[in-house]
């Protein structure tokens, strides 16, 4: 097995926020170019001002060679090569043949290139030499020979010169010294540069953020001013668009909202005058099925039981109404809640099908109805599509109560989880004729969050196999609800 791997950590630190980015970036290009530009003239004017003392040095000694020459005999002996270093002065060397000046430097510092060109291109050449930890130029030139009808040759004379380049040398590190002086002072106006530069940057970023903070908020009316005519304002002007067209959405789809929330409301109210006489032909026809026979008494049966349904439907759409429109209040009393679930499970007949594990009491102030509702809905559901044992357990918690509702059967599963407590949402389509409404779990939590508590769904296991079950489990937390005043 590989072992992973992981990404390594950035040795350099980097600088976090958009402002911190821009400084740094700003400072370092104009500091880099300030030092650039410095370093370039630098250099430039430390080799026009070392090019310019060399031809000086080189111009100064070949015509202290050219005015000495004249007056030498050829072929020179010692006393003239002696009297020509001493025109040449400094630190020299004078040879002819196998013959030196007397005051002649080491012979190991001449190059062969130099001596190269002196012997053979007949002309004056220079190359700087370090000696002892210090720069030298070394100039050698041939001593030439004039004809009478003017033609020069060489005579055989070479003359080597040694100039100290010291003062040259410090005037070029003073040049560098002003470089990075100049590039130093360069800095604080930088600093003070990028800080107007990205005070003018951000600026517009941070409006557009603000702008979407307060959308994301749900202040829909929130906008930015653009300002300018560059990307940032066209950036603007397309985040107040989006936010305009977003603002426009939501009132339509608001109002599709309530134009359902009015129809169902509407139409659930107009039904429970009809309803109610229904029910009451409906009671009629359920005592008299005794005496019906084959058809008929089938026909009644499901008439019943079809009204019934329609009933409960439009019992819960007029409660989902009320939620939708605000209008849902608590009737709070002591309660109870053991005793409310055992009366709930006998009144329905479960009382047989389901296991109640409780304390002796657990008494709070709570609305008693709602908690019936939340009761019956989350036992009917395990009944209906989970399988034995069912189970609730009521526990007491401080300061609340949390009542648990558990089955046996296939359980949610990850598809069903995040819609469990939709409205008109059923995990099986295919049975489009089951009791329920599909509005029983979502009007149990609305109830339980009315009290200020919650209703949530899980698995209790995981499936291992073929034939395994997980089960379903709902959680009901509801606090204990302070006196009405």
């Amino acid at each position: 097995m590989t072992a992973p791997r992981w990404p390594r950590p950035s040795r350099w630190p980097r600088p976090r926020g958009l402002r911190a980015r821009l400084l740094t970036a700003f400072v370092l290009v104009t500091v880099l170019g300030a030092a650039a530009s410095a370093w370039a003239s630098a250099n430039a004017a430390s080799a026009a001002l070392v090019t310019s003392h060399q031809q000086r040095i080189t111009e100064t000694v070949a015509a202290q060679v050219a005015a000495t020459a004249p007056h030498v005999t050829y072929p020179p002996d010692q006393e003239a090569l002696d009297r020509l270093e001493q025109a040449v002065g400094g630190r020299a060397r004078v040879t002819f043949e196998e013959s030196a000046s007397a005051g002649a430097f080491d012979a190991g510092l001449v190059t062969d290139e130099i001596r190269a060109a002196v012997r053979h291109e007949d002309e004056v050449s220079a190359q700087r030499i370090t000696l002892d930890g210090r720069s030298w130029l070394l100039v050698g030139t041939p001593v030439m020979l004039t004809a009478v009808d003017g033609t020069r040759s060489a005579s055989g004379v070479e003359v080597y010169a040694l100039r100290d380049l010291a003062g040259v040398e410090n005037t070029i590190d003073g040049l560098a010294l002003a470089a990075g002086t100049t590039a130093a002072a360069a800095l604080p106006l930088s600093v003070l540069l990028a800080l107007l530069a990205a005070r003018g940057v951000l600026q517009p970023v941070r409006d557009l953020r603000d702008t979407a903070g307060r959308l994301a908020s749900g202040d829909l009316d929130a906008r930015s001013e653009p300002q300018g005519a560059d990307e940032l304002a066209e950036l603007t002007v397309a985040v107040n668009e989006m936010a305009a067209s977003l603002q426009e959405s939501m009132a339509t789809k608001e109002r599709m909202r309530a134009d359902a929330r009015r129809f169902v409301a509407d139409v659930s109210h107009e039904l429970r005058t009809p309803l109610s006489t229904l029910a009451a032909v409906v009671e009629v026809l359920e005592s008299s099925t005794d005496g019906m026979h084959g058809d008929a008494r089938e026909s009644a049966q499901m008439a019943i039981s079809e009204t019934h349904r329609l009933i409960r439907l439009v019992e819960d759409l007029m409660e989902v109404s009320r939620f939708d429109a605000g209008t849902a209040r608590l009737h709070v009393e002591e309660v109870d809640v053991v005793d409310t679930v055992r009366t709930c499970l006998r009144l329905r007949g479960w009382e047989d099908r389901v296991e109640l594990e409780a304390p002796e009491r657990v008494v709070l102030r709570l609305d008693r109805r709602r908690l019936d509702l939340i009761v019956a809905n989350l036992v009917g559901n395990a009944l209906r599509h989970g399988a034995p044992p069912v189970r609730v357990a009521v526990r007491a918690l401080p300061g609340g109560v949390r009542v648990t509702v558990t089955d046996a059967g296939p359980g949610l599963g990850a598809e069903v989880l995040p819609h469990v407590f939709d409205r008109f949402y059923k995990a099986d389509r295919s049975r489009t004729r089951t009791p329920g409404s599909g509005l029983g779990l979502g009007i149990a939590r609305e109830n339980a969050r009315l009290h200020g508590g919650d209703l949530t769904a899980a698995d209790t296991g995981s499936n291992t196999g073929p034939g395994t079950r997980s089960g379903a489990r709902f959680d009901l937390v509801l606090p204990d609800q302070e006196e009405e005043s």
